[in-house]
């Protein structure tokens, strides 16, 4: 958390120059900002403290840490306080090219870089009579290339999840600076992998309350798709007969194959009963073979269902299993930032919602299930963000009307009212001018409904902003589409609707 450095170049003309040249870390520029404005995801403040002369700024989070940004949408933390950051840039003045580099290099790869990198600064600028007295001024010990490099591999890794920093209009991820870090269903499966050891081992504690936790029960039989063993059978079929507590769910569809994928006929009455629990997992289960029948008919049900929905590479998973997964054990931000960067992969290249059965048609489920993702995080700028582009893909008129509706929604719960109106605007356009039958019953069923109270809760947000012509005017437009839809759909909204034009009138 030491900031002793950064307040003694503050202080100090002649160290604050040396710093700027030839260390390019610019106190001066601070009062410029970065090129473009950005925030964290996890919400947290930033201060801007430094930049370069390449368009670069130092950030100062709240925890003391300081996050370089780059011009090009790249960054990274580089030290855990001010003091270390400035340690660093003097110590390693080509530190940039150095983000790629770890201690396993070895030490004879990262001089050779660090040499080579220094001689080209040496051919414009002196660096070492410069660096020994800043220093020697400052405090800092003379620390070999190899530890600096050290330092800033392990300040890098801890960028994500808690200071990734986003475009704050667009709402898009800088990349990170450095190599990647693990997958999140790594980190999220870890807990799973010792659990499934603890019951392998026969550890009775754990298997009773393993299959009494649900999260723990579902971690468990995720480490088991990964890491299938013949001696599992008796604790997947422990857990199964547990996981049927929560009805319907994939891991639940995952333990009936891995226990199916072994051809115990004597498993039949288990998995049978299994799928009787409720009208979803019967749904769900479908398919088990019946009593009587052969070893080789489980096993080709169950690897039917594994290669289609399952498998042996976490990779090949859906995302949404692990930031689920991830949420469950109360690792919110990893979730978050996982998310981000699926939606900024998404808006880069829409091509990735093409169905590979039909590449004229888009899979919304994706972004549909985004935005609900980012909006149970309470993060609804990133929401919003998802919901926009998933308005505006829509092809059928029904489909754009729900999508337009859910914006203005999440536009009115975000206080961006004059976007809401706009969003209700493009609505009653789609109502108006549908362009095909899809939208031929709606008044008479819930859309028609959800329209009208969203016009109805937008008005009263208007008149409580003192917009009152506004909220007014939309009164007039919610009025024109409730009396469209039938006694039975508008007998939901009469009351809102009363609210509204009474505090319209109040507002008057």
């Amino acid at each position: 958390m030491s900031d002793h450095a950064l307040r003694l170049l503050r202080r100090d003309r002649r160290l604050a120059d040396l710093a700027a040249h030839p260390f390019d870390f610019d106190l001066d520029r601070a009062a410029h900002g970065h090129v473009e404005e950005v925030r964290l995801a996890s919400g947290e403040p930033l201060e801007v403290v430094a930049g370069d002369d390449t368009g670069g700024t130092y950030f100062l989070c709240a925890d003391g840490s300081v996050l370089y940004a780059d011009s090009e949408g790249t960054a990274g933390i580089i030290g855990s306080s001010a003091d270390e950051a400035l340690e660093l840039v003097i110590g390693l003045p080509g530190w940039r090219d150095y983000t790629q580099l770890s201690p396993d290099d070895g030490e004879e790869k990262i001089l050779a870089c660090v040499t080579e990198t220094e001689d080209e600064i040496r051919e414009y600028y002196g660096i070492d009579e410069e660096r020994a007295e800043l220093r020697a001024a400052l405090g800092f010990p003379e620390r070999s290339p190899v530890e600096l490099v050290g330092r800033l591999c392990a300040a890098l890794a801890r960028t994500e999840p808690d200071f990734v920093l986003l475009n704050a209009d667009e709402g898009c991820a800088y990349d990170r600076l450095g190599p990647d870090g693990p997958p999140l269903w790594e980190t999220v499966v870890a807990a799973g992998r010792a659990d499934l050891t603890c019951l392998r081992e026969g550890d009775r504690n754990a298997w009773r309350e393993v299959a009494e936790d649900p999260v723990r029960r579902r971690l468990t039989l995720r480490a088991a798709q990964f890491d299938r063993a013949e001696g599992d059978l008796p604790l997947l079929r422990h857990l199964l007969r547990h996981e049927t507590r929560s009805s319907m769910t994939e891991e639940l569809r995952l333990a009936a194959v891995l226990v199916g994928l072994y051809g115990d006929t004597g498993d039949l009455p288990l998995l049978l009963e299994v799928r009787e629990t409720d009208f979803d997992t019967a749904c769900g289960l479908g398919g088990i073979p019946e009593p009587g029948a052969r070893a080789d008919e489980l096993r080709q049900w169950a690897r039917e269902l594994d290669e289609s929905m399952f498998g042996t590479d976490p990779a090949d998973e859906l995302v949404s299993i692990w930031t689920d997964l991830a949420r469950d054990q109360g690792m919110t931000e990893p979730a978050r930032v996982t998310l981000i960067r699926e939606l900024d992969d998404i808006v880069m290249d829409q091509s990735r919602l093409r169905c590979p059965w039909a590449p004229r048609t888009l899979a919304m489920a994706p972004l549909s299930g985004l935005a609900r993702d980012f909006e149970e995080l309470g993060d609804l700028p990133q929401a919003l963000r998802t919901q926009r582009l998933y308005a505006a893909l829509q092809e059928t008129a029904w489909d754009c009307a729900s999508a337009w509706r859910t914006l203005a929604r999440l536009e009115r719960e975000a206080g961006r009212l004059p976007q809401a109106v706009n969003s209700l605007a493009a609505v009653r356009e789609a109502l108006a001018t549908p362009g095909d039958d899809s939208l031929r019953h709606w008044r008479r069923v819930n859309l028609g409904c959800f329209i009208a109270e969203e016009h109805y809760r937008l008005t009263l947000a208007l008149a409580d902003a003192g917009c009152v012509d506004e909220a007014r005017a939309l009164l007039t437009a919610a009025d024109a589409v409730l009396g469209e839809l039938s006694d039975n759909a508008a007998k939901g909204v009469r009351e809102l609707a009363e609210r509204a034009a009474e505090r319209v009138r109040e507002a008057d």
